[in-house]
């Protein structure tokens, strides 16, 4: 049935659909026997004798949903209703902005992927956290409770040598309304983004938000989304500084810039232009990463894998691999609303 459905809608403009599919949804569940009927097809049974911890936080299942789908905040209801475990909202910037020109997001049916260009586009932070505020009012007795996550990003118009206050001004405002923190250096398609990845520039950031988090009554967990293109020695450099100022995680992989081995063909690659390649290209290469990230780090930062995750079974290379837990995207675009349940089907 969803793939009918799939096959419809790829014949629009994919960023058109994402909204328009995702308001029709919100619509449905509006209407309280509806979302009911939702809720209970494709929320997961409960896991008896697993348990999926980052840090003091539980999850219900391992499955989340990866920053960039829910940018705003603005359906965590609706993707709570399709079983999701946690879901990462942002890439939040400290003012709104409206992200790279249109159209800015492609489809690769061939490779079961998807080209991004999207900038950051989001609300900025004060309407998100006011947005997050009137969530958790209403999630006050929930139980189990829906982990959000916040995903931080800096302005397009700040400069890299000023962009630890744009994250301080994002940890700030978010603190009290999300879960965790991931701290976004590694997207391709903010100009010069990806140079705060290298050691002195990560070290500023990460450590002034560690040191603004240890002053707060509620410290949260803080994360740090890394790139699937960095060499090793760039990679030991992240690890060593994880280690050194003892995050709380690590999120693998972002998107990568990397076109090889893809079946589209170069014509329109070329035609798509510039963006980060997700999906099932990126599966090898997140495991990759994640089996590295594990091993270096002797098992004592816990890991979110993101990359390439379709099925129960990719989900169960990724934890074989060492990830605490699991995050979809492009999968999900692929393969449809049971993509938790399934999953999580598999993995019990």
């Amino acid at each position: 049935m969803y793939k009918l459905l799939r096959s419809f809608l790829f014949l629009f403009d994919a960023e058109k659909v994402h909204y328009f599919a995702m308001h029709v949804f919100k619509s449905l569940c509006k209407i309280g026997f509806i979302k009911k009927i939702i809720a209970k097809t494709f929320t997961p049974p409960p896991f008896a004798d697993q348990q999926f911890q980052l840090g003091k936080l539980s999850f219900k299942n391992p499955v989340g949903l990866g920053a960039g789908f829910d940018k705003n905040a603005l359906y965590l209801a609706e993707l709570e209703a399709l079983g999701f475990g946690f879901v990462e909202i942002g890439t939040v910037t400290p003012l709104p902005q409206a992200g790279n020109d249109k159209p800015r997001l492609f489809r690769l049916p061939k490779d079961k992927a998807l080209i991004n260009r999207m900038g950051f586009n989001n609300d900025g932070v004060k309407v998100i956290a006011e947005r997050l505020q009137e969530w958790s009012k209403r999630q006050k007795n929930a139980s189990p409770r829906l982990i959000i996550g916040g995903n931080i990003g800096k302005n397009k118009i700040t400069p890299n040598e000023d962009a630890w206050k744009d994250y301080e001004i994002c940890f700030t405002a978010l603190h009290d309304h999300v879960d965790y923190f991931v701290v976004n250096v590694s997207s391709p398609n903010t100009p010069g983004l990806r140079e705060l990845q290298e050691k002195d520039a990560l070290a500023k950031i990460l450590q002034n938000l560690q040191r603004l988090n240890a002053l707060t009554k509620n410290p949260k967990p803080i994360l740090l989304k890394i790139a699937p293109d960095l060499n090793s020695n760039q990679v030991d450099d992240v690890i060593a500084l994880a280690m050194d100022i003892k995050l709380d995680g690590l999120v693998a992989a972002n998107t990568t810039i990397d076109r090889s081995d893809l079946v589209t063909s170069k014509r329109v690659l070329d035609t798509i232009g510039a963006g980060g390649l997700s999906g099932l290209p990126l599966k090898q290469r997140s495991t990759q990463l994640v089996t590295y990230l594990h091993e270096k780090t002797k098992g004592q930062i816990p890991i979110i894998a993101s990359g390439g995750i379709f099925t129960g079974a990719d989900a169960k290379e990724k934890l074989a691999a060492g990830a605490a837990l699991v995050q979809v995207w492009t999968g999900f675009i692929y393969e449809g609303p049971k993509i938790v349940s399934n999953i999580c089907k598999t993995l019990q």
